[in-house]
């Protein structure tokens, strides 16, 4: 295979995402247990900053005395915690590519658990960000009180910052958080030691709040404090990241992934029930507007602005404002590669495999901000309002793959197995019986959205599923008869607007390649040539003789007429030559023109190929007189029916010079390619490139250039082209549409499409 250096690409972008990495490097971006902490940990870490605070709101909403109740509640969601992790622990040394609930499930439980798991996960990670964002704008306000009315702007700015370290790589995300993750362990451990010593001999005064909330004149009954176990329950969001990031870990990947979690399960904890006793001993009451927060009331007490101690709490703020900013990241981590395994599985769009130039799940990464945005526009950044959504999807996905483990060790009685299965058996009780409680005690204040979100996802994914099942078995049995079919006849059709240098090209190639086949039409519109048939008998010294139709039902549609006419079908093919001059290289003025409009019609046509013959006005001047030799290349993506489809085409060219072209992102996909295309295109050689910066666009333009390095070599590039309707494109990978682009200006080559349609 040929070797490519890297693709710098744009510059803007380089300077944003960094220089691309070749597959091969992947092994290098693994995370060592200190730098997957604050990646992987981020969100359970930073959930203490609200997480008590939204169980205090429920209990002192009902009763003044709702308070007492504080400590118990956090101390049944420590024990919930720590069983859950021990669950998890077990759960990603079983699994070590992946310990998440939707693989879990989909191992032991079977298909509609694990789109459930994966749906409700896919919800609560969105809601991790929007939550996270919003949360950390909120302490930020706590901190510096003049810039709340730019909440929303502040979220959307703190978004965007995420993303863009994420696009940069998991390692550098990692190195960028890590600081401001570590720098909050710090502080919490500092405020929870210091203000529980001080309170331990009564020198620390209550905390004021500036707008204090109305409590409740009732009593707490079972329901509120309930609620209030949901509420605060989002303690736990984030502990299923570990799980679904396990390959990202250095090896051994299980074991590290597994003291990881251990080390968070100790650090949220300690954290949680440490601010609930000093949320209790300080009779913190919260603000009605959200902010000052709870933990910056207490900070502001143990650590007294004005005092010496008082840098640690503007410190303390600045560590919040960043982790809860940053806990985002764990959503970054998770979504990508949920993502990509239920695309891996065709119940995605298969775009989420997809590796960016920095080898990052690049469009699980953009679909996630994307979301996420439209959630904190939607809700104005108020985390009282997003917080409501919260918590159900992650619980679900808890309750599925605990249960899914249960089974696992069931069927496989490793030693200790009994054991094992009643250390999951009890988190899947726990967790199923919380995500009972929450959707009975939240459901009526928004939560109803994601219980109906999830089965619609659901519904979405065996949709999916069901395409893409669809389209192997028709490109399967597209393949056979494209085999049986054999070299089809072939019917040029030549329309130019005018005589330029693009219509003598694209007179030269059909005359070249038609066998006798041809004809020439023209019909005339606004911005036509209207002395193209004199120039045109010169240009062919009358043959073929160029046919002017009347538009009477429009220029596209009269050209249709005429293609209509003509037979169609696997043995008949009519390629109607597109020539087009264009002035300069825009893609915007490519695509206003009638030319444009025509081509995409012809694509949904049965039986018909698309050549298009462009010339730049800067370079067709230069290119001299006509060409003597024709090359043709089959632009190869895979073997099925519509590459084959696009092989017996370029053999009834006729061209002496024909190969096929595939760019192969790994070794491995090059001879997986080869060993098919002997099976099924043998009698076309095949030429093999490496693409292992994933973006066929450098090797492909050096590989064609190579060719049209001699001035009279013109390269005809023929694509397959899959041709879909509706809502199935975006499942795919456009491809065509980006070698279009590609080439379209490019000198001396010319653009064949084979469509293959896919309709209904």
């Amino acid at each position: 295979m040929t070797a490519v250096e890297p693709v710098q690409g744009p510059r803007l972008k380089r300077l944003v995402v960094g220089s691309p990495r070749a597959t091969g490097q992947l092994e290098e971006t693994l995370l060592p247990k200190r730098l997957a902490l604050p990646i992987f940990a981020s969100d359970a870490l930073s959930s203490v900053a609200y997480a008590t605070e939204a169980a205090l709101v429920v209990l002192l909403a009902a009763s003044a005395t709702g308070r007492q109740q504080l400590l118990p509640v956090s101390g049944a969601i420590a024990l919930l915690l720590a069983i859950v992790i021990i669950s998890y622990q077990q759960t990603v040394r079983v699994y070590e590519s992946s310990g998440g609930a939707y693989v879990v499930a989909r191992e032991n439980l079977g298909t509609l658990p694990s789109l459930v798991a994966a749906a409700a996960l896919l919800t609560d990670y969105v809601l991790t960000v929007a939550v996270s964002v919003a949360a950390g704008v909120v302490a930020l306000i706590s901190a510096v009180p003049g810039v709340a009315p730019h909440r929303l702007s502040l979220a959307l700015a703190f978004l965007a910052v995420i993303t863009v370290a994420n696009l940069r790589g998991v390692r550098e995300s990692g190195l960028a958080f890590a600081l401001p993750t570590y720098l909050f362990i710090g502080s919490m451990l500092l405020l929870v030691v210091t203000g529980t010593v001080r309170c331990a001999d009564g020198s620390c005064g209550d905390t004021v709040a500036n707008d204090p909330m109305t409590l409740g004149a009732g009593s707490v009954g079972l329901f509120v404090v309930l609620r209030a176990f949901a509420s605060g329950s989002t303690a736990l969001t984030g502990v299923e990241a570990i799980a679904n990031g396990v390959s990202a870990f250095r090896r051994p990947q299980s074991r590290n992934a597994a003291r990881t979690l251990g080390v968070l399960g100790v650090l949220a904890i300690t954290f949680f029930v440490g601010v609930s006793f000093l949320a209790v001993t300080l009779h913190t009451v919260p603000n009605a507007g959200g902010y000052p927060s709870v933990l910056a009331q207490i900070g502001r007490v143990v650590f007294p602005t004005g005092t010496p101690a008082g840098v640690i709490f503007y410190v303390l703020q600045a560590s919040t404002v960043a982790i809860l900013v940053l806990a985002a990241n764990t959503a970054y981590q998770g979504f990508p590669r949920l993502a990509a395994l239920l695309a891996h599985d065709r119940f995605a769009a298969r775009q989420f495999v997809n590796l960016g130039d920095r080898l990052v799940l690049s469009n699980g990464v953009v679909v996630l901000t994307g979301v996420a945005a439209g959630l904190l526009w939607a809700y104005d950044a108020d985390v009282d309002a997003l917080i409501h959504l919260y918590v159900i999807g992650v619980f679900t996905a808890f309750t599925l793959s605990q249960a899914g483990m249960v089974r696992y060790w069931h069927h496989n009685r490793d030693p200790f197995w009994r054991l094992r299965l009643a250390v999951n058996a009890i988190g899947a009780t726990a967790t199923g019986i919380v995500t009972a409680i929450v959707i009975w005690t939240k459901f009526a204040a928004g939560a109803w959205m994601v219980i109906v979100a999830i089965p619609l996802l659901v519904l979405a994914f065996l949709g999916i599923r069901r395409h893409y099942h669809r389209l192997a078995r028709r490109l399967r049995a597209g393949t056979r008869a494209a085999h049986a079919a054999g070299v089809p006849r072939n019917r040029l059709l030549v329309v130019p607007d005018r005589v330029d240098a693009a219509t003598e090209r694209a007179l030269w190639y059909a005359r070249r390649v038609s066998g006798g086949e041809l004809r020439a039409i023209h019909v005339p519109g606004r911005r036509t040539d209207v002395a193209i048939r004199p120039r045109w008998f010169r240009l062919a010294d009358g043959h073929p003789h160029l046919e002017l139709l009347e538009p009477s039902d429009g220029r596209i549609e009269t050209i249709l007429g005429e293609v209509w006419k003509l037979p169609r079908g696997e043995r008949d093919v009519v390629t109607v030559v597109v020539p087009e001059r264009f002035r300069r290289r825009s893609l915007l003025a490519a695509a206003a023109r009638t030319s444009f409009r025509l081509k995409l019609r012809l694509l949904s046509e049965p039986g018909v190929v698309v050549t298009d013959v462009p010339a730049v006005a800067s370079t067709s001047e230069r290119e001299g007189p006509a060409p003597s030799r024709l090359l043709v290349r089959v632009l190869a993506a895979d073997v099925n029916a519509a590459s084959v489809r696009a092989v017996a085409y370029a053999q009834s060219l006729q061209v002496d010079d024909t190969r096929a072209m595939f760019f192969a992102i790994d070794p491995a996909e090059g001879q997986r390619l080869r060993h098919a295309w002997a099976v099924e295109c043998g009698a076309l050689p095949l030429d093999v490139y490496e693409a292992p910066y994933r973006d066929i666009g450098e090797p492909l333009l050096k590989a064609i250039r190579e060719l049209t390095a001699d001035p009279d070599t013109i390269v005809n590039v023929v694509m397959p082209e899959l041709v879909f309707r509706g809502w199935r494109r975006a499942l795919h990978n456009q491809r065509a549409l980006y070698v279009k682009r590609l080439l379209l200006f490019e000198p001396r080559v010319i653009l064949t499409s084979v469509p293959y349609q896919l309709l209904r």
